[in-house]
C-alpha cells in the first residue's frame, strides 16, 4: 500500500498545470507518461497521483475530474496490460 511518500514530482507538476488549464494538464500527462511508462515504480506513482486528482476535483470541477479520470484510465490500463511478475505485484500492492 502506498505510504504517501512520493519519489516523483507528479503531484506538484499536475497542481502547477491546473493553473494553466486543461491543455496544460494533458501536456503534463503526455510528457510524464511518455518519459516514465517503462519505469514501473514511476508508472505506479503516476496512476496513484491521477487517482488522487480525480478525487480532489470531482466535487469542484466535473470537467477537470473527468479529464483526470480519462488520463487515469490510460495509465492504469497500460500498467495492467504490460506489467508482469514482481512489477505487476508491486503495482497492485501499491494501488490496492
Amino acid at each position: 500500500m502506498f505510504d504517501g511518500n512520493f519519489k516523483t514530482s507528479f503531484m506538484v507538476d499536475f497542481s502547477i498545470a491546473e493553473c494553466f488549464g486543461m491543455d496544460a494538464i494533458k501536456d503534463t500527462f503526455n510528457r510524464a507518461f511518455n518519459e516514465w511508462k517503462n519505469n514501473y515504480e514511476y508508472l505506479t506513482e503516476l496512476v496513484i497521483v491521477l487517482n488522487w486528482k480525480i478525487w480532489e476535483w470531482y466535487e469542484k470541477n466535473e470537467e477537470v475530474a473527468r479529464l483526470y479520470n480519462d488520463l487515469w484510465e490510460k495509465a492504469d490500463g497500460y500498467a495492467c496490460d504490460t506489467l508482469e511478475g514482481e512489477q505487476a505485484e508491486y503495482f497492485f500492492n501499491m494501488t490496492d
